[in-house]
Parts: structure tokens; sequence; C-alpha cells
């Protein structure tokens, strides 16, 4: 039985898809016409540049390769009901530069309007074989043009099936952000699985005494302390701007460390006992003596250099003959205090 009904590429189309497939170009199919044929069921003419009796013009809704068929290509326009009022017996395939690239008729079908009494949205599909669907771009403009429920059924069944439907943004395992992404605060305390931003990471490190209590000292290498830091200096501070501070120092006041060794509270061992926290302490050397050695072996703390003409080996008082001696003490040395070997570096205290 011959085929009443049936979609054909025009000469035009015909020599186009041929020369895309041939220049590895693309064919890009972009609107889709209708029209009533003025009235009588037209015959397909692959010389013609246009329909007969042209209704409407509009993008094209769907364009794809059939999933049967891969030498078929698949078009459809949806007519909204606010359109209407015409026949519908012919149907044309246009590209982007207004070219008539393929023809089809169609059974007759009346598409009404709404002021008639009845409206409806209307689906119109071209289904086009050709010997290279490689050579045809199949895309459309989704702002322009409505989808029919297949298509949307279609999409959002796809999106479901999808392992991993949304490959634009970070992976599901282990991802990978980029640019300035942002995730909303949290409270101090709550150490869930939530994602935590700078704000408060920074405010938790500002809260959390358990990594540097504020007020403790801290050896810093440059002369100038870091934000959020005062030098250990002895001066005053405002106790209510750095409440935290003050609970470390009460009368508001810091320790002056400046040329000065930090030493542990003694705390009842005895080995410095009767000291107070952040009291000061001088410098002083341990009680300690000198001893010399005498020509006799005998220890004593002063050395008598003496001549006598009696005896060289013992000083006998009140013996007579000449005789005189000298007594010589050791002399002072050293500087100014006594330290060890050291490096100076500026002490600084976090103070909020």
């Amino acid at each position: 039985m011959t085929a009443k009904y049936f979609a054909i590429l025009t000469n035009q189309g015909a020599a186009r898809l041929a020369n895309a497939a041939s220049l590895g170009t693309k064919l890009n199919l972009t609107q889709m016409a209708v029209g009533d044929a003025n009235g009588v069921l037209p015959m397909p003419d692959p010389a013609q540049t246009k329909l007969i009796n042209q209704q409407r013009i509009a993008p094209l809704n769907r364009l794809s390769v059939d999933p049967n068929n891969t030498s078929q290509i698949i078009a459809e326009q949806v007519i909204p009901e606010t359109e209407g009022g015409f026949w519908i017996r012919e149907i044309g395939l246009y590209d982007d530069e207004g070219v008539l690239i393929a023809l089809a008729n169609c059974p007759e079908t009346y598409k009404p309007q709404m002021q008639e009494g009845s409206g409806r949205t209307q689906t119109i599909r071209m289904v086009l074989t050709v010997s290279s669907t490689a050579a045809v771009t199949l895309k459309i403009d989704p702002s322009v043009v409505l989808a029919t429920r297949q298509y949307a059924d279609d999409l959002m069944n796809n999106h479901v099936k999808a392992a991993n439907p949304h490959a634009q943004y970070a992976p599901l395992a282990s991802p990978v952000f980029i640019g300035t992404p942002t995730v909303p605060d949290t409270h101090i305390g709550n150490y869930g699985q939530q994602i935590a931003n700078t704000k408060y990471v920074r405010d938790v490190i500002a809260d959390y005494d358990g990594i540097l209590p504020v007020g403790s000292p801290v050896a810093w290498p440059q002369a100038t302390p870091p934000g959020g830091w005062f030098k250990c200096n002895g001066a005053s501070f405002d106790k209510t701007q750095f409440p935290r501070l003050a609970a470390a120092y009460p009368a508001g006041v810091l320790p002056d460390l400046r040329g000065e060794f930090i030493r542990g509270l003694d705390d009842g061992r005895g080995l410095d006992a009767g000291r107070a926290l952040l009291s000061a302490q001088s410098d002083e050397l341990r009680s300690h003596n000198h001893r010399f050695i005498n020509e006799y072996g005998t220890p004593t703390g002063k050395i008598i250099a003496f001549t006598d003409e009696n005896s060289e080996k013992v000083d006998l008082t009140g013996q007579t003959g000449n005789r005189c001696h000298t007594y010589i003490y050791m002399e002072n040395t050293g500087g100014a205090e006594t330290r060890p070997h050291n490096i100076a570096f500026n002490y600084i205290v976090r103070a909020q």
C-alpha cells in the first residue's frame, strides 16, 4: 500500500545536508511551520522552497535522534492553546538561515482558538529519515519553546536514573570546592557534621582557651605583636574592653617581661619558697666560698706571703727577727649580672 502521509528532504535540504556531512560541519534545524495547503491535502514536492499556505512558524520544542532508528530525526513543536483558528495539512522544517529543509503532509486536523469555545495544546511531530544524523545539530533553545509532557517525563526519568545528575557540581564522594563557597553560620559548641565556615573557625579559636588561654605569654620573634596580642611590658589595659585578659590579670596591669627570664612557681616544693604568682626576683649568686691550698697542703681562705730570717715554715708570733707579710685576696670579676646563654625574644600575651 502506497504511503499517503510522509516526509521528504527538499532539494535544498538534501544539498545542505550532504554538504554538511562532507565538510564535517553541522546543519542547524531551528524552526517548524504548519499550513493548511489552501484546503487540499498536498503531496510533498522536493522542489518546494516554502509551504503552500503557511499559517504559523515558531522555534522547535524538541529535536532528537530516534532511539529505535539512528537514521531518523524526530522534530517536535508544541502549539499552545492560545493559538489556532486554522487547519493543519502541511509541515515544514527550516534551518537557521530560513531555508526549507524538509517537508511533510499530515492527516488534516483543526487547531481551534479559545474564543471558539474550545482550546487544546497540540504537538506536531515530523520524523525525517536522513543518511547522516551526525551532520544535524540536535539543539533547541528552551527559553522560547514549550515542552511536551513526554519530553518532560523523559527528562525527569533520565535525571532520576542518573548516578550523578549534577556533574557540573562537586561530586558526592570527596568533593573539591572552588571559588568562594559559603555555608551557614552556627553557634560555638556545635561539633556535629556541619561544614564549618571561616567565621566559625575564627570564633572557636578565639573562644577556646584550650588552644592557648587568654593571658598566656608567648615568645615572639618580631618587635610588633600580631592583632589581638599585647607586649608584656608592664602596661595597663582596659579591663572592660578585655574581660578575659582581666580574669588572668585582675589588677589590669601586664607583667613586665622585658629582659626577664620566666621561672616556674615553687608551689610548695621548697626550691624557691615564699614566692607569689607574678612576683619579681632580683639576680643573686648562691652563697659559696673560694679556698686556696698553701705549700703545706693546708686549705686556707687567704694567702700570707712572708719572709722570716728565723723560719720560712712557721709563722711564730712574737719571734724576734726581721720579717714582713702581705695578705692576698681574690679580686672581683664578671659583669653587671649573672646569666646563662640566651636569645632575645619579645614576650607577648594573648589579649582576647
